[in-house]
This record gives C-alpha cells, structure tokens and sequence, in this order.
C-alpha cells in the first residue's frame, strides 16, 4: 500500500453558496435564451438567427434577381462569421423563411427541395440553393447608410446589426414561435397590407387603441389559408391584452360526384398541420369506428391540397359530417397568440396590438433620422468638394503650374487658393479629361441639387411631422407591393360563425334514421323491430312473460324508462337489441334497484311533459327535457315515503287530469291545479280512507273522456257527462260512469 494522500492546502480555493452559485448561472443561461434565441425583437420580428442569416445573404450579394448560392455556402458564412451553432439548427431556420406554407412573407427564395406541407425534409444543404426575397430586401433596406448600430460578432473579428431596419412589418406579418426559460411567445402571422393601414391609422392617430385598429387588422392571415371560426369578441379581447387563441379549420366543399352521391373535398388545412399526420389520424379514427358518418379519407393532393372524404350514405347531413370531423381530428386547431416580444430590443414584454404597431413606427422613424444624418453627412462632405473643384476652375493654367513644379503641391494649392485638405485631395485625384469646359456646368448643377436636398434633409431633420409623413409614404409604398390585389398580399383566412351545434346531439347524428318499433314486456325485457309494425299478435315472449308496452319511434331516439321507485332511466333506441330474440332485460343496461318494477317507458320528445303519480296518491307533473338522465345511475325524480312506489307514469299533455283510486273512486280536475317539478314528492291528487292510486291521465275535456274496456274497444264520456265527477284537487270522487273497466285502469 502507498502512502496516504494528503488533502490540499486551502490556499486559492474560494469557497462559493452552491444555492448562489446556481441562481447566478441559471440566471445567466434564463437571459441569453430570452434574449439571444427564443423571443423576436418587436422592432424587426427576428431573432437572432434569422438576422444573422439575412445579414450574412446580404454579404454574399444574394439580392433578388441575382444568380442563387449554394446553402452550404450560406450556413457555412453564417456558422463562421456570426453564429457559432450547429450548422443543422442554421439551415434549418433558412429552410423555414423559405417555405411559403411556413411563412406568410418568405424571406429566402429556395431553389430545390425545401420539404412541403406533408411534414417531409428538405435536401441537404449541399444540395439546395437559395438568395433573398423582396420581403428581405426590405427589411436590410438602408443598412448601408447607418440606419442601425452594430456589435461586434462573437469573436470580434466581423460586425453585425443588433437589429434590421425593417421597412416591412416582419414581426405580425410572418409570426413567430419560441419557448425561452419561464416564458414562450406565440405570433400567428397576418396580412402585411392590413398591418399597414393600420400602421397608417397609428401614425394620423398617435393615441390609437387595440379595438380601433381591429377595423383594419381582422385576425391572422395564414400561409395555408383556413377559415377562422373565433367570436369576433374573443378575438378583439386576444389583441388587446396580447394573449389568447383562434380557432381555425379546413376550408371544405360539398362536390356531387353523380347519380345523387357526395363528397366533401377539403382544399386548405389548419396552419402548422402537417397533411401526412392528419390524413394518418383520420384513418385511425376511421379504424375505430368513431366516425361512422364516413366510409372513406382519400389524399388526392397534387400541387394543391385535396383531400376527400366519402360519405358513409348519402343521406347523411353534409354540415353534421364535418362538425363530428371537427371536434375529433386535426381539421380544428387551435392558434396561441402570446404576443411576448423583446420591447426596444431589450425587455421581454407582451404587447397588445397597437403598442406593437408603435414600436416598428417609432423604429421606422429612428430608422430615417439616421438615414437621413448619414445622407446630411454625405452632402456635406461632397458640397464641400465640389466649392474647392468650382475654385480651381476659376484658374486652371496656375493649379497645373503648382502641380507640376512644386514639390509638395497639396499644401500650396491649400495656401495659395486657401482650400481644406479634403479639396486638395479632391483637386489632385481629379482625372485631366475632366477639366473640360462641360464638366463645370456639371458641377454647378449638381452643386445647386445637393443644396437643394440638403435644405429638405435638415427640414426634415428638424420636423417630426415631416418625419411621420415619410414613414407614411414609406409604408404606403410596401402597401403597394403588398396590396389585397397582389398574389402575395391578398387575404387567404376568411372568417365565419362555427355552425350551431349545441343543439346537435352528435351521438344521435352519427346513427342512420331509421323508423323501429319499440317493445317492452311486463318482466321489463326490452328490444326493437324494423318499421312501425302495427300487428305484434305474433310477437313471442320468454316463459310466462307478455307485452307490457309497444311504440313507433326511430333509431335516433331516446327512451325514457320510468321505474317504481321513482327514478327515470334513458336509453339509446340505436343500442337496443334487435327483434330476432327476446330481446334484453333493462336492468342490464342501467343501474336499476332490486326490487324496483318498470312502471312505463316512453320514446322521449323535446318539451313533452309527464305525469308521475306515486301509490298513496300525491303526484306532479315532469319536463322530460329537465329528467333525462346521461348516465346509467338514472334520474331521481320522484321522493318515496315508506312503502310507497310510483304507481303511473302518463304523458301530460291534456288541460284536466283523471284519476281512479282502487276504492273505485273516479276523480276529475284541472291540470293547473298541479306543480311542475324536475322532482320531488308531489302534492296530493285524490284523497282515500283507504287502498291508494290505481290509474291516473291527462286529456282534453273538450275531447271528452275516453278509455279501452276488456275487448279493447274505447268508449269516450263527452265534456257535458263528465259534470258530476269535475272538482278540484286532493277531493274523494265519486264511483265512475256505467262502462267504466272492472280493473280501474283506463287502458
């Protein structure tokens, strides 16, 4: 074994909080992401990247109109010079300002495979080539001539611009998205020519608000096109604050493909969708049998996009196939606005519209102060030259004597014709074919010009009204470029109201209608028939079972089950087994209690009303809408005392309620002598010494009083007959008319 080590002496070790020490670098890490990577600048709308990848095109001379450079070129400058990245992550920025279903305004024109909508990969970058578009011309216009500052790049070796002048309005005109530490930004893109008349409006109107400039700015406008289904509230409500969302879908058309038959043929989709994965979902879906409207999703795009959807029958309600399409595919998207942009270059901020606008307005119009001190600058400069040449004119043969002669000719024409350096220079670079008689005329006009510009500049310089209305023209110049006539600048997102569905009940939409007849047995065995069979004599039943109740309804259908311990169950008439066997017991398909029997069962129909009766006779009347139930557990509808049950289940339609108690006791009164309730015990219909309830309905008194006797023929007791049983609620009745059923029951 060797020797023990020795610790280290403490000398040179400074001992750091680890708490402190991981604030302080995670703070630094938190502010170059914010900062140099994930948000936009508000006054051009790039970040860093993007700049960084127009700058070094613009060093290249790739300008619009001039020949294409290879990519790899152009990463390798921008990696090289400015952006000490992988050179995957700078192409791929590249390839995404040049596709046009990526970018509103692309600001790279690319010549090869730069991926499409489908969501398939570009070339490689040694493969594609690419230069500047229009858009990006607009946005370095004037870098030449000092309109933004420089830093030194990462190395200091080159210079690059903190940010463009943007003479186009980059930031809402192409978006952005980027996720920094603690904060993300999110800006769907708009339509340039929009965002310049509202820039316009800013300007004539400086205390301008978000909802005014809404008259000109209506919502994104995306590459891909789409329609906009956002209340126009939530929308001014998103731009005001900055922050909300929009809800886009596919643009589609109903197309007759012949002999009565459809299809739906969608032509745009969602922006940021990739086709490939959306037509993949649907087919899932389709596999899954949760679109039962379509029988088929074909992808028949070419250049344009078409995909078609077959429709499962041609009965099926165009408007409803796309709604259920909607909610459960990517054909609905939702777009984030987080309008979180580095304020003046240099605070994380989330503005609203119109603080937006001001920031590029008031960067345009530094923009043009600068432009226009440089311009100043240079005028001076040549104004000044051009009096020292008009000088020498005046004695030619002695400037040529001085400069032939003397040994140092500058500083005797500067003594001799008291000149600055700058003239002297000028005099002596002066070429001999320029001493012509003509060059001087030349001089003086151009001498008069630039007198004349600079007086405009400095008037300029001094005026900020003047200032705004050349900003004005300016951004009336790209409107021209970019105007709803142009194929770039016109509108592709329209907007429309979503259908009203909340009355489309999509479980219902997705089941053909058919008509059935429903059959539910005295043992409570339930199961439909094709149609509306009239005839059930041969209907067969389990053992001892027989038919309890029958009726016509529709697959579509709900049913309303009504149990004797007061709880209201619904059924789906499309799930109900067919009519081949004896069907099956209702208590499988809901929660239903031991012990409790089926009382009735209804086909349900918006506003019908119910009349509940329990045994000891107090009853009320129900809102089939307020007793649906959409679970298995059922509703509670009606409060049970004891031994108590529902006894009758009625529907209640009629101006006058019968009742019959098992005393034989027949009772009649008006229907507005009862509650409406969505539940409980009810009030007291008849009054008995003793037995309880035995049939109850409602009817028209002008129709009479009409029940079926034992050989099912019906009687009916006309209005002026029923006059000895008419009274008023909770009284006894008396024994009912000759005819009346033995078993108390109205049939």
């Amino acid at each position: 074994m060797g020797k023990p080590v020795n610790p280290p002496s403490g000398e040179g070790i400074e001992t750091i909080n680890l708490k402190d020490a991981l604030e302080e670098r995670y703070l630094a890490y938190a502010l170059s992401t914010i900062m140099h990577r994930a948000l936009p600048d508000a006054r051009d709308g790039l970040k860093p990247v993007h700049r960084r990848i127009l700058h070094a095109m613009r060093l290249l001379r790739l300008d619009p109109g001039t020949a294409y450079k290879k990519c790899a070129r152009i990463v390798g400058d921008v990696i090289g010079k400015f952006h000490p990245h992988g050179d995957q992550a700078a192409y791929d920025a590249l390839v995404r300002m040049a596709q046009d279903f990526a970018q509103r305004y692309p600001l790279v024109d690319g010549q090869g495979n730069f991926g499409n909508i489908d969501g398939d990969n570009p070339a490689a970058q040694r493969y594609t080539e690419a230069r500047m578009t229009e858009v990006a011309r607009l946005l370095l216009e004037g870098m030449e001539e000092d309109a933004v500052d420089f830093r030194p790049n990462y190395d200091g070796q080159e210079e690059e611009p903190v940010v463009l002048p943007a003479a186009f309005p980059n930031l809402l005109a192409n978006g952005s998205q980027g996720i920094a530490v603690g904060m993300a930004t999110s800006i769907p893109p708009h339509n340039a020519a929009e965002l310049c008349d509202a820039a316009l409006y800013v300007i004539s109107h400086p205390k301008a608000t978000t909802d005014q400039l809404l008259n000109f700015v209506q919502g994104p406008d995306f590459p891909t096109g789409g329609v906009i289904v956002e209340p126009r509230e939530a929308i001014a409500e998103a731009y005001r604050t900055g922050r909300g969302s929009f809800r886009v879908r596919a643009k589609w058309a109903q197309e007759n493909a012949g002999r009565g038959t459809w299809n739906i043929v969608i032509t745009e989709i969602p922006y940021g969708v990739p086709k490939s994965r959306l037509i993949e979902k649907m087919a899932e879906l389709l596999a899954e049998r949760k679109l039962p409207l379509i029988a088929d999703v074909r992808d028949e795009s070419a250049e344009d996009i078409r995909v078609v959807i077959e429709p499962r029958a041609r009965t099926v309600d165009p408007i409803v196939l796309m709604e259920s399409v909607f909610k459960l595919s990517e054909l609905e998207a939702r777009v984030p606005l987080n309008l979180n942009v580095l304020s003046e270059g240099k605070v994380p901020k989330v503005l609203g519209l119109a603080e937006c606008l001001k920031e590029w307005l008031d960067h345009r119009r530094e923009v043009l102060i600068r432009r226009s001190r440089h311009r100043l600058a240079q005028i001076d400069r040549r104004l000044e030259i051009l009096r020292g040449l008009l000088i020498i004119y005046l004695d030619l043969d002695r400037v040529i004597k001085i400069i032939r002669e003397k040994d140092e000719p500058k500083q005797e024409l500067m003594r001799v014709f008291k000149l600055s350096e700058l003239q002297a220079n000028a005099i002596l670079d002066t070429r001999l074919r320029s001493l012509r008689k003509l060059e001087e005329m030349e001089l003086k006009r151009e001498l008069q010009e630039l007198t004349s510009e600079k007086e405009q500049t400095e008037s300029l310089l001094a005026n900020p009204a003047t200032q705004w209305k050349t900003v004005a023209w300016q951004i009336r110049e790209v409107k021209k470029s970019f105007g709803p006539d142009t194929a770039l600048g016109k509108r592709r997102t329209v907007f429309q109201d979503a259908p009203d569905t909340s009355d489309l009940d999509f479980a219902e939409a997705m089941v053909e209608r058919e008509p059935i007849t429903v059959m539910v047995s005295q043992k409570g065995w339930i199961r439909s028939m094709k149609g509306h069979v009239a005839d059930l004599s041969g209907v067969q039943f389990k053992g001892d079972d027989a038919l309890k109740v029958s009726f016509f309804t529709e697959t579509t259908a709900k049913i309303l089950v009504v149990a004797s311990n007061g709880k209201v169950f619904t059924l789906e008439a499309s799930k109900l087994p067919g009519g081949r066997g004896f069907g099956d017991p209702i208590r499988l398909m809901v929660d239903f209690d031991e012990g409790a029997d089926i009382v009735a069962a209804y086909p349900y129909k918006p506003g019908m009303k119910l009349l509940l009766v329990s045994t000891e006779g107090r009853g009320f009347v129900a809102a089939a809408d307020e007793i649906v139930a959409n679970t298995r557990k059922g509703k509670n509808v009606m409060s049970l005392d004891g031994k108590a049950k529902l006894a009758v289940a009625a529907e209640g339609q009629g101006d006058h309620v019968a009742i019959v108690g098992e005393n034989r006791k027949l009772l009649i009164f008006p229907a507005s002598q009862l509650p409406e309730m969505a539940r409980g015990k009810g009030v007291r219909l008849q009054r008995y010494r003793d037995g309880g309830v035995s049939d109850a309905k409602t009817f028209r008194l002008d129709d009479g009083l009409t029940w079926k006797d034992s050989s099912g023929r019906t009687w009916t007791v006309a209005n002026g007959e029923l006059r000895d049983w008419i009274g008023n609620r909770a009284e006894a009745g008396r024994l009912p008319m000759k005819g009346f059923p033995k078993n108390n029951r109205f049939g």
